[in-house]
Order: C-alpha cells, then structure tokens, then sequence
C-alpha cells in the first residue's frame, strides 16, 4: 500500500473501531487485525505505527489473549491503550497486578513527565478509564510519565518508541484524546495526512477493474447510502458490466419499490432490474419469530435471486462468453464486526443478512467495496462521487428491512400496518427539521396488545414503538430526546390513522446496553 497505515491489534476491547476511526479522521489510513495475526502479516502492510486495544481479559489469566511479543521490537513506534499498557508491562519484565481500587469512568491523570505523547496537553487531563487491574512494575527501561492517585496512566521507553496509557484516548469522555492519538500518529510516527476520499476512489476503482477483469457483476441494491455508493463506484469501474438488482423482499418502507427505481436510473445512471419478490420472501418467513432466523432467510432468499437473475443476464448475453461471477454489496465495517468476531476475542452481537446471513454454499464471488468503511467516511466518498444529497443523506436502514422492525411472525397484513406508521414517523420527522440530525428515526410493530378507548368503544389493538437515535457511526447511540410536540403529532397521527394500532410509546433506550434496531 502507498498510503501511511497504522495497524490497530485488537484484544476484545468494544472500542477498537472507534481507535480506526479517529485516526481516519486525521486522513491517516488503519487497519484492524485480530492480536493473533502473525508478524509477517503485520510487517506485510509495512505500518508506520502500531496501537495495542484495550480488551476485557488480564494478562496474567492462562487464557488472556495475546500478540507475538516480537511486534513491540519490530522497529515501528507502538501505543499500548489499557489492556495494551498492560500488555507491554506484562511481556517486557514488569508486573501487572489486580488493582485495590479499580477505576471505571471519569478520572483526572497528572502528567509528571515531558514526553512526545503528551505535547501540547494540560499537566492535568479529564480521561476515560476502564481497568481493574495496573502495572505496579515497570519494565527495566520505562519510566512513568502519568499517574491518578491510585494508579499508572502513562509509561515510556523513548529508546524504543514504546508508549502507553492505562485510559482510552479515542472516546469522547476523554477530553484531549483526539491530541494525544495525533501526537502518537503524526509527530511520533511520522505518518502522512495521504487517506482521503480522492485515494480511495481512485485505488478501489483500480482494484475492482482488475478483480472483475473481464466478468460481469451484479450488485445487491437497496436504494439506501451503502449500496448506491457501492454500485457507482464499482461502475466507475466496469461500466456497463455492472447490471443493479433490486429486489422487493415484501418488507420495504411505503412505495419505496417503485421510489428507488425512479432515483436510481435517473440520478445515478445506473442499470436497473427490478425484481418483485414479495411473495417469495413473504412465504418464506412464515411462522418465523426467531430474529437470527429471520435474518439468514433473507439472506439466503437474496442470494438465491441473485444467482436467478445472474443466470438471465448471462443467458441473455451468450455471445459475450463471460459468466457473471461477481455480486457487489454495500457490507461496512459496522455490518463486519456486529456480525462476527473476526477482529479479536470479542463478541458476536447479531448477524448481518449480507454478513453472517450468507449461505455457505453461494456461487457468486463478493465485492465489497465499503466493507472497511465507516458510515460517515461512505457519505464523503459519496460526495466526492457527485451523487445527490437526497441519496446521501438517507438515513441507515437495515438489509433485511421491516422484518426486524416486526417482532414476532412477518405477515403482508403486519408489514402493511408498520409500512403507514413508519412513513409518519419519517414525515414528522422531516417536517420538524430532524431527519438530518438523527441517525435513524423510524418505528417497531410490537407482539403486544393492549386495551384502549376509540369512539367511546373499547379496542384491543397494537403497540408501536418509536424509535430515534443519535450517534457517529452506528457503533455506539444514544437515544434522541424529540421534542414533546413532535411525539405527540407522531403518536396522535399513528393511532387515528393507522387501523390497528391503539398505543406507541417512545424507546430510550441507548447502545450499548441496546442495540438500534429491535431485533
């Protein structure tokens, strides 16, 4: 790679991402790798600076993870973030015990030493801390550089480029964090600002040309951000090899069949086949409660429409002698790690239709060109491709549609209601100057009834949930605190207009410990 990168080591922490993330935002690219990866793998991406996570494990338990050792003498600087600073303590001859008084949250670190890493702070910093265990000796060499009243916040060996904290500079809580990382990446590493918007087009253009060769590719297209940047970058690239399949699964928002056709082909130029597979989705999913069921039939029933409408383009094309082979999805980095532990000792939190959703067994090959994006870096791409805002600043909706917003079984009958309460709750939305201020808006059909009063008569309808969050990149959200007056439109528009719902209530519920969607 001709791009300065910066390899992150992942050891279980749920904040890992968030490291990647902070440093693209200097335009500085990095990349993940599970603490396992070996040190050719490492040397191979020739990185300028490598971070160690924080993770949930103690470096003494017999089963704590760990990297080989021989990458904190491999030449490049290294930052150690809490599990990391331990890590280093713990391999390099120091001791790391359980802490009298562990720290979790707020905490004040006083720097007691002038070092590179700490340039330019105050002598006291507002951090985040997560730790109950501390490096009561250092290794021969170190020094410390920071401490709280209880413990070890910062520790050095300028001799070899080797620095740590006990806190986690990439979260917001920690006030000059974003300073420290780009003292870190920028002055210590020396690694250039050359990751932007721009390269990327350019290289994952040059990448997907070469991939794709002479072939034919489809692209899974759902009408949302992920998926049309995807489908035009890939078209930059083949051109009209590209064929856009979009397929109604039965479980889309109000009209958004026919809405994203219209967009689609007319203000990004792309070759569209529509596929009305409703009922074929619809029957599938009968009878199915169970949230990762639904979401691998829908994965599975994507894919099997896919390979069907590869087999018409291919047959219709006969005279080009090339197979389509190639299935382009819009997959981020998010999608990746919900949906798997591939980064580290960490947890699966749910499968992704077009992640961990997809059949064993498929016969087209995967493009995913977003797939180590984040949602904000895929809008500037976007942006920097031309496409209009009205596509741009969609807001997130899931692959497998309203079948997540539907809990318990998914009938015509059941989409049909949550498909009018939605588009309320998005009008209402937009119409208070919203929709561009929260991340996702959007309603949940619950499998709960309960006993109202409409036209002095008793009813026993439904419950909807409404739901808007706030947040950076889907990782973490907060609930969005909606004006009373925009609730009360919203609540007041669901019930007298949609048949058979009777009450909504407003989830504020944050992620973690939720998730955004419901299932």
């Amino acid at each position: 790679m001709d791009t300065s990168t910066i390899v992150i080591l992942d050891f279980g922490s749920q904040y890992t991402q968030l490291i990647a993330r902070r440093i693209r935002e200097f335009n500085v690219f990095s990349v993940v790798l599970p603490c396992t990866a070996s040190l050719d793998k490492i040397k191979a991406l020739s990185p300028k600076g490598i971070i160690l996570s924080g993770g949930p494990c103690s470096v003494y338990d017999a089963d704590a993870p760990a990297a080989d050792p021989a990458v904190l003498a491999m030449g490049a600087p290294v930052l150690g973030i809490c599990y990391g600073l331990q890590f280093i303590t713990h391999h390099l001859g120091g001791k790391v015990v359980s802490a009298a008084a562990r720290e979790y949250g707020h905490a004040e670190v006083n720097v007691v030493a002038e070092t590179p890493l700490f340039t330019g702070l105050p002598a006291t910093l507002n951090v985040w801390m997560s730790h109950g265990d501390h490096a009561q000796t250092l290794p021969e060499g170190f020094r410390l550089t920071a401490e709280t009243s209880n413990a070890v916040a910062g520790i050095e060996d300028v001799s070899r480029s080797i620095y740590a904290v006990q806190f986690h500079p990439e979260v917001a809580h920690t006030r000059e964090g974003m300073e420290l990382l780009k003292n870190f990446v920028i002055g210590i590493c020396g690694a250039k600002a050359d990751w932007t918007p721009e390269h990327f087009i350019q290289s994952t253009v040059e990448r997907v040309r070469a991939q794709v060769g002479n072939g034919h590719a489809i692209c899974g297209l759902s009408g949302g951000v992920d998926s049309s940047v995807a489908a035009v970058l890939v078209a930059k690239a083949i051109g009209d090899r590209l064929t856009c399949i979009f397929v109604n699964n039965g479980v889309l928002r109000k009209d958004e069949f026919a809405k994203v056709q219209t967009t689609m082909r007319e203000q990004l130029g792309l070759n569209v086949v529509a596929v009305d597979s409703s009922e074929r989705f619809l029957s599938k999913l009968a009878g199915v409660t169970d949230p990762e069921k639904k979401r691998k039939v829908i994965g599975n029933e994507f894919i099997a429409v896919f390979d069907d409408e590869a087999k018409k383009i291919f047959d219709a094309e006969k005279s080009s002698g090339e197979e389509v082979a190639w299935l382009v999805q819009g997959t981020l980095y998010p999608d990746v790690i919900e949906s798997s532990s591939v980064h580290g000792p960490s947890h699966t939190i749910k499968s992704h239709h077009n992640v961990g959703g997809l059949p064993e067994d498929m016969k087209l090959k995967l493009i995913e060109p977003l797939r180590d994006l984040f949602k904000d870096e895929v809008r500037r791409i976007g942006r920097d491709l031309g496409m209009p805002d009205e596509i741009i600043e969609r807001q997130p909706f899931p692959g497998p549609g309203l079948a997540v917003r539907i809990l318990g079984e998914v009938t015509a009958e059941r989409v049909a209601m949550l498909q009018e309460a939605d588009q309320i709750v998005v009008d209402e939305i937009k119409k208070a100057g919203l929709y561009r201020k929260v991340w996702q808006s959007f309603a949940v059909l619950l499998p709960v009834k309960s006993v109202g009063v409409m036209g002095d008569q008793r009813t026993y309808a439904n419950t909807c949930a409404v739901r808007a969050v706030e947040s950076e990149d889907g990782m973490t959200a907060d609930w969005a605190p909606l004006p009373y007056e925009v609730l009360r439109t919203i609540s007041s528009r669901i019930v007298s207009e949609v048949r058979g719902i009777n009450r909504v209530v407003y989830d504020i519920t944050s992620k973690p410990p939720g998730t955004i969607e419901w299932e």
